[in-house]
């Protein structure tokens, strides 16, 4: 064979690749290759969303957890028993039934066109805006991943992380402090559970609860959650607004009424206490627009790890890989 062919040949698989990875992402990605995509996703959710409310936080919290590990490529989707659902940071997330039933759905409409990666991306949108959250224009054009290791979900920050290791983690994803205090506050939806917190408010420092809880509260929470009681029964995160998209997280922030602890820390910490005040809109402050903050920061969040174009797959089955 002629040398120059193998050249040429490889020239264009260069530009084929160097095109794939300029296309990217966009905004209307399946306006001809499947126009009803999103209407479908978003028909799906609300339609789950009115027999459980539940779904809306689990799948805000999916998509970051499937983005923080692999990539925004649907991996957290996948069955098995060392896939990312078996780790223990994953087992407790809700919704996957949501994300099946958009992908039956977007099958029958325009088969292997839509990717879950996407699937997932846009439910995550639309569990904000049904909650009474913003609803923003969400970049589509994802693909989807073929690796799937629970060992991987060691990526995702923890519920007693430190801010500084929290914001380490964050950062190597190309995410900035405000970006962390944004997303972490989309904690102002769903519920946890009480073995997540407890130690909270019983042995924490000196046989004592943590310090950091408002003392006013506390009899509230041991209520909710006795000591050697039920672990798995599930406690608002935003007290008082645990199922509205609201700032009232922040508050419960800045008046010790934090449920987890890696959350009251945004607080107790200078460098993410300011951004608290600034979505707070505190007199002396530059106040920030938590909604529209929240979906830049959302928009920033689901580019991490993009397999686009010849990279990845379209599986035809969220759950399994083709």
């Amino acid at each position: 064979m002629n040398p120059r062919f193998f050249l040429v040949v490889a020239v264009m698989f260069a530009m084929a690749a160097a095109l794939a990875h300029a296309q990217g992402t966009r905004v209307g990605f399946y306006a001809r290759t499947c126009p009803r995509a999103e209407s479908i996703v978003r028909s799906t959710v609300q339609s789950h969303f009115r027999s459980n409310p539940a779904i809306a936080p689990g799948l805000l919290r999916m998509h970051f957890h499937d983005c923080f590990v692999q990539g925004c490529d649907a991996s957290i989707l996948i069955d098995g028993p060392n896939s990312e659902k078996t780790a223990p940071p994953n087992r407790l997330l809700r919704g996957y039934e949501v994300i099946d039933d958009a992908k039956t759905q977007l099958e029958a409409a325009c088969p292997g066109v839509v990717s879950c990666a996407d699937i997932l991306t846009l439910a995550a949108r639309d569990s904000v805006f049904l909650t009474r959250g913003i609803n923003w224009q969400v970049p589509t054009g994802r693909r989807d991943g073929r690796v799937s290791l629970a060992s991987d979900a060691s990526n995702l920050p923890g519920f007693r992380e430190s801010i500084d290791s929290q914001k380490q983690k964050f950062a190597a994803f190309g995410l900035n402090t405000q970006d962390l205090v944004a997303l972490v506050g989309g904690h102002t939806i769903g519920t946890s559970a009480c073995q997540l917190f407890s130690y909270r408010l019983y042995n924490f420092t000196n046989g004592g609860p943590d310090p950091t809880i408002n003392p006013a509260f506390l009899p509230q929470l041991q209520a909710l959650c006795p000591q050697n009681g039920d672990g798995s029964r599930r406690v608002d995160l935003d007290t008082g607004s645990g199922n509205r998209f609201d700032v009232s997280f922040f508050a419960n922030l800045r008046n010790g009424r934090g449920i987890l602890e890696s959350d009251q820390k945004l607080w107790t910490d200078a460098s993410t206490r300011t951004f608290v005040q600034r979505f707070l809109g505190e007199r002396g402050m530059r106040p920030l627009n938590f909604n529209v903050e929240f979906a830049r920061s959302m928009v920033k969040m689901s580019n991490i790890g993009l397999k686009t174009g010849i990279n990845g797959e379209i599986r035809r089955i969220c759950s399994a890989i083709n």
